[in-house]
């Protein structure tokens, strides 16, 4: 814990910054879910299920920024 105080201490914009970018995205996967658990067991099967949560949100706001019409192929 010392060493990572002490790493926050020497750039205290990094805590800001990922706060900005990061907590985010995580907020956002969390309020989608429902709850705070996976609905699967084992690290193989919850790395699945991030993965593509992970993949709805990317598309979402590939969808937002660029739009649908965007997207598809021509």
């Amino acid at each position: 814990m010392e060493i990572v105080q002490a790493r926050l201490d020497g750039v205290p914009e990094a805590s800001r910054l990922r706060q900005r970018t990061v907590e985010h995205v995580f907020g956002t996967l969390k309020a989608w879910m429902g709850s705070t658990r996976f609905l699967t067991r084992t690290l193989p099967r919850v790395r699945t299920e991030m993965s593509l949560q992970v993949l709805t949100y990317n598309l979402q706001r590939g969808i937002k920024i660029l739009g649908a019409q965007n997207l598809s192929p021509r």
